[in-house]
């Protein structure tokens, strides 16, 4: 009788004073560090679907690329949220524990030891690509980087600078400190300056802008310049598409959601690592490099 009751006044629990009793609000914080980059919608949407069949409501925050502005979010959330998952979080490793000494915890494409996380393994598709350019003929390539203290770009890098030697290729790094289309366009005459005939992007969204940039130059891309992205968000939409490093930001999501619910349940993990492999995905964008 009760619950009909309820039910005919439209009552809603209120979940603030439900959480003094239970000790469980009922949300759970994503927070990712641009919410405009295209790698993290879908992952979102994964983690949203997920929280969503298990009755939770999600908190998203935007750090906008600055480890401060997380650490804030992180602190106002906290309160209100029955645990965090952090994608690419930019925040300090000792600030990042400090969290996980007050909530649940699980990262996403950031490694650390002790910690649920979910990696995404750019390594052998960024592998991959290099063995790709280094068969078209090319033997000087750049890597356009992006956020210094992105555990992927750090994986990224390393792969493309460890195969590259393995094959006898000259690799080069241009710098585009922020993941975005205006960075890989800006990135342009650095590449060719350089004198590499391909290069690949840290993300689809740093490729597409390179290609602009290019474009700009006079350089058509693949006939006159190679072009790899990674994460391949874009990768089908660009003209012409571009190849690219997958991703599996979906998966993620999940996966991390997943986690995170059983630590909610079951108490602290030791600390699992879930890791996710990636593959070279040949579109148009590469072809055997211009003669001399």
């Amino acid at each position: 009788h009760i619950m009909e009751v309820a039910a005919r006044l439209g009552y809603a629990p209120n979940q603030v004073a439900r959480a003094l009793s239970t000790g469980r609000y009922g949300n759970i914080a994503l927070i990712v560090p641009d919410v405009a980059n295209p790698f993290f919608p879908p992952l979102i949407r994964a983690a949203e679907a997920r929280a969503d069949a298990a009755g939770l409501c999600v908190f998203l925050g935007d750090s906008d690329e600055d480890p401060d502005r997380e650490e804030r979010l992180t602190g106002k959330m906290a309160a209100q949220v029955d645990g965090f998952v952090l994608a690419s979080s930019r925040l300090g490793e000792d600030a990042v524990r400090s969290l996980r000494g007050r909530r649940p915890v699980v990262l996403v494409n950031r490694d650390i030891d002790g910690l649920d996380r979910v990696l995404i393994d750019s390594a052998p598709g960024t592998a991959a690509a290099v063995r790709h350019l280094q068969e078209l003929g090319h033997r000087r390539i750049a890597y356009v980087g992006g956020p210094p203290f992105s555990w992927s770009n750090q994986q990224r890098r390393t792969a493309v600078l460890r195969t590259a030697g393995e094959l006898a290729v000259e690799a080069v790094e241009v710098a585009a400190d922020r993941p975005s289309y205006e960075d890989g366009m800006a990135a342009a005459p650095a590449v060719l300056s350089a004198r590499t005939t391909a290069a690949i992007a840290f993300d689809d969204l740093v490729a597409q802008g390179l290609m602009a940039g290019l474009a700009e130059l006079g350089i058509d891309v693949p006939a006159g310049f190679s072009v790899i992205g990674c994460d391949d968000v874009l990768g089908a939409r660009t003209y012409p598409p571009l190849t690219t490093i997958s991703a599996r930001s979906t998966d993620a999501g999940r996966t991390a959601i997943e986690m995170l619910l059983a630590q909610i349940e079951s108490g602290p993990s030791s600390g699992t690592a879930q890791r996710l492999d990636t593959e070279l995905i040949v579109r148009a964008t590469t072809a055997v490099p211009p003669a001399a």
